[in-house]
């Protein structure tokens, strides 16, 4: 296939009208496009055609989507089904996935979505070749640990190649599972010590009693139980790094005694006389607002300018434009594989879903949702229902939505009532199992007026 033209697509609705819509909305995207007005026909259709794509209706009176689908898959195992309802069950779904579909779009749906699953589906045929090897489906790896290609995360690749290669300590913020360990370790192996330790310390994980005794070491008869010598992590990380986790969390007196070890490279262990010399780099990570802490006097200030030399920030995830896809496959892959399963995608209602989640957790939780999805899931694809999503933070971030303050540069009124329209619009289609003319009522407008806002909000459905 070298082009739109030669890509075939079989639409199968009974409804008349869905039928004429996407015929004419694939035909302007460049599509042959034939149409069967029910299951029968379509079953009749697919013996006598092989086409690319078929967009199917799950719920039809004669025959269902679920058996054209089946007799596509045994006909022509290499046509890829899309299947659309706005009646569909999980069950339903999760059948149609286990049958070999490519992809379950509920009704009602936006035309862009329509459209890229379409692309996608279609480009999911194309042999690679060195043209389209490195397409944009393609997992991004960075540093061999980070992922992803924003705009946001690229100013990070770019400040560890070139604060790598330096002495200087390192200070990197973020909210919390945003990466920044791995950021640590990305610098520590961009530099001249990358074959030396690297040395994580959890400052918020070491019981206070016993930070000291690690850090520095400690003597024969230091304290009871101190039956021998040992080492502490400065000896450990010795020529190489050492990499401070949650540094905001140390006590005043381990805060005074790291300064020295910064600033004069010597350290004694405890109950030792002798100093002892160390060559480490200092880098440290924190979620709290260490220049907050230090104005509140929770956190030295020599501390803080001393550690933080060089000053990386980490986004959040919600800031990261479009990793979020690439993060999403990774993890889908690396689980598949650990658990044992054949989970080979993200539906695009599901990854529609994780695009609209504000992802408090940030990576860390990203990748928790798509290891239980995995775990959940009994087809070969994630369904929204296999995705566990914090109702708490949704229904925070609704409320957000709903009570922007107004400041002195304005905000976007219809927008904002935009959001709030479509959210009403979707619960009453959902309780009303679909029906436009049960969703009216229960919004209290007239039929027309809930097809003007369907069509302004892109939002196509079917007819009652």
């Amino acid at each position: 296939m070298s082009g739109k033209e030669t890509q075939t697509i079989l639409v199968v609705d009974d409804e008349r009208s869905m039928r004429e819509f996407l015929d004419i909305l694939l035909t302007k995207e460049g599509y042959q496009v034939s149409v069967a007005a029910s299951g029968r026909e379509a079953c009749q259709v697919v013996e006598q055609n092989k086409y690319d794509v078929i967009i199917t209706d799950i719920k039809m009176q004669d025959v269902n989507g679920i058996e054209v689908l089946k007799k596509a898959k045994t006909v022509s195992p290499e046509s890829i089904v899309i299947m659309i309802s706005a009646f569909a069950t999980a069950e339903t779904a999760v059948e149609a996935m286990r049958e070999g579909a490519y992809d379950y779009i509920p009704k009602p749906f936006k035309v862009r979505d329509l459209k890229k699953i379409v692309r996608d589906a279609l480009e999911s045929k194309t042999p690679r070749t060195a043209e389209n090897a490195d397409d944009r489906s393609k997992v991004r790896f960075h540093f061999g640990c980070l992922i992803g290609d924003s705009p946001q995360m690229r100013k990070v690749y770019d400040l560890i190649e070139r604060v790598g290669p330096t002495k200087s300590n390192i200070f990197i913020s973020g909210e919390s599972g945003t990466g920044k360990e791995l950021v640590a370790k990305a610098i520590h192996r961009e530099s001249p010590r990358k074959d030396k330790a690297f040395v994580v310390i959890n400052c918020s994980g070491m019981p206070e009693n016993l930070i000291e005794s690690e850090l520095f070491g400690y003597r024969k008869g230091a304290f009871t139980g101190a039956a021998t010598d040992k080492e502490g992590l400065f000896d450990v990380a010795d020529g190489g790094t050492v990499f401070f986790d949650e540094v905001g969390e140390l006590t005043p007196a381990i805060q005074v005694k790291l300064l020295r070890v910064i600033q004069e490279r010597t350290f004694t262990a405890v109950g030792g006389t002798e100093e002892r010399s160390v060559d480490v780099r200092f880098i440290s990570a924190t979620n709290k607002d260490l220049e907050s802490e230090v104005m509140k006097e929770r956190f030295r200030e020599d501390l803080y300018f001393r550690l933080n030399v060089i000053h990386v920030n980490m986004p959040p995830l919600r800031e990261r434009d479009g990793d979020l896809p690439f993060l999403a496959q990774y993890f889908l892959e690396k689980y598949s594989a650990e658990i044992g399963k054949n989970v080979k995608k993200i539906s695009a209602y599901a990854m529609d879903l994780l695009k609209q989640y504000q992802f408090p957790g940030n990576v860390r939780e990203l990748e928790n949702i798509i290891e239980r999805s995995v775990a959940l899931e009994t087809s070969n694809i994630v369904l929204p229902e296999s995705l566990t999503l914090s109702n708490f933070q949704r229904e925070r971030n609704r409320e957000n939505r709903r009570r922007r303050d107004l400041t002195p540069e304005g905000v976007n009124i219809d927008e904002i009532l935009g959001e709030v329209e479509k959210e009403y619009i979707l619960k009453s289609l959902e309780l009303a199992h679909g029906s436009k003319q049960k969703a009216a009522s229960l919004l209290g407008i007239t039929m027309r007026s809930l097809r003007y806002r369907l069509d302004k909000l892109g939002m196509i459905t079917s007819p009652d």
